[in-house]
């Protein structure tokens, strides 16, 4: 599955971990929004879209299903975040591995985002 767009937008806000939120296209044909950036122990990983459930607990919205289009997703948002941000002089590094402990739940709330570049 062709990732064939990547937008990214980052937060201004003083939040140490959230960074930014990202809108996903696969293959021209579908969209997935609201993924996020964060700042892990391990470095940046992306956290999937989710959403509280009444018992207090967040379950993923969408997710890929095996590691390798994790990954896919995970360079490609990670590498378009980094070109955003360098244009702020603001990079950050990708983890050591794309694979997190981290999950959604332990990510910070959603806030409206603003586009700051698109990639193809």
């Amino acid at each position: 599955m062709e990732i064939t767009e990547v937008r990214v937008y980052p937060v201004n806000q003083n939040d140490d971990r959230l960074l930014a939120f990202a809108t996903i296209t696969f293959e021209h044909a579908f969209v997935v929004r609201d993924l996020r950036i964060i700042r892990g122990k391990n470095g940046l990983f992306v956290a999937m879209p989710s959403r509280k459930r009444h018992d207090g607990t967040y379950s993923d919205v969408a997710h890929p299903l095996g590691q390798d289009l994790r990954s896919q997703i995970e360079e490609k948002v990670i590498g378009e975040f980094n070109a955003v941000t360098m244009q702020n002089d603001d990079a950050v590094e990708m983890p050591a591995t794309s694979a997190s402990s981290e999950t959604a739940s332990e990510s910070v709330g959603k806030q409206e985002p603003t586009p700051e570049k698109i990639a193809v």
